[in-house]
């Protein structure tokens, strides 16, 4: 791609690194609600924009969400909702335990259902 190889190094450390982060960023988000394995799969398509491992990686798990997404939709409804339920209180522990470690930010009203929680 580049002609100088001594540049074309510089890049794939610096396409490496960036996509690492934004890998490494992902994944501590992943149990958190919001956008944690989308993070990761853009970090992963930036690396593998020069390396074929990520390529390969990134393929794996494409297959694989493809893969899942087709098992759960054709699973009955219940079998849905109970996925969908188990992984919301998942999400809610980890956010929990997140919110216990560090503690509830000051500009967060004082309410009873937090002491409750152990949070207060």
């Amino acid at each position: 791609m580049l002609a100088n190889p001594h540049t074309a190094r510089l890049y794939r450390t610096i396409v490496g690194g960036l996509g690492t982060l934004i890998v490494l960023i992902g994944l501590v988000l992943v149990p958190l609600p919001g956008p944690g394995w989308l993070i990761v799969i853009i970090g992963l398509f930036i690396i593998s924009s020069e390396f074929q491992w990520a390529r390969r990686l990134l393929h794996f798990v494409r297959v694989n969400v493809e893969k899942w997404t087709r098992w759960i939709m054709a699973q009955r409804l219940w079998v849905r909702w109970t996925v969908g339920a188990v992984t919301a209180a998942f999400v809610a522990v980890v956010v929990w335990g997140v919110l216990k470690v560090v503690g509830l930010p000051d500009w967060v009203p004082d309410l009873p259902i937090f002491e409750l929680l152990s949070l207060r």
